[in-house]
């Protein structure tokens, strides 16, 4: 036997034994998450980013409707606090700023058609830092877009994430 059949089934032997490894360990990809409500309505601005981003995760679910009639809905989710704000962290010598920091809230709750509040009034919160640099403003101003929208998305994920988790 060669060493480059040798190293070949080595390789992949170590590939196949992989597999069971991560199935064991709870590994699993990214995908839908079904959850135990068949609708839902949204209490969210439908021409805010947070709007159709969060009925689009939803609906790739599979397995809930977003509606638009609150008295259709299983559940119905309301959003109590949606804001961000920009903190200065830190000064240079000359008195300028030298680091943002981003904070996004949102605050939500859950409620059943029959008034059974299902996840109580819960704060999620998601930071971010940025150096800025005043010659370089409008490229400062792209990139706390940008962050924004990545913690939004991020925000996002964590309350599909505990909307999945609830048992009716």
């Amino acid at each position: 036997m060669t060493d480059l059949s040798r190293r070949r089934l080595l390789a992949a032997g170590a590939l196949l034994a992989t597999g069971p490894l991560l199935a064991g360990c709870g590994f699993r990809l990214r995908g839908p998450q079904p959850m135990a409500f068949s609708t839902i309505y949204l209490g969210v601005n439908p021409h805010s980013g947070l709007g159709p981003l969060l009925a689009r995760q939803i609906r790739t679910s599979g397995s809930t409707t977003v509606t638009d009639d609150p008295a259709q809905a299983d559940v119905r989710l309301q959003i109590l606090r949606d804001t961000h704000s920009r903190e200065i962290l830190s000064l240079t010598g000359a008195g300028k700023v030298r680091e943002y920091e981003l904070t996004r809230e949102l605050g939500f709750q859950l409620v059943a058609r029959s008034g059974e509040v299902l996840i109580e009034p819960t704060l999620l919160t998601a930071r971010r830092d940025y150096t800025f640099d005043d010659s370089r403003i409008l490229a400062k101003e792209q990139e706390e877009a940008l962050l924004l929208r990545d913690m939004q998305d991020e925000l996002v994920r964590q309350l599909i994430r505990r909307l999945s988790a609830v048992q009716m």
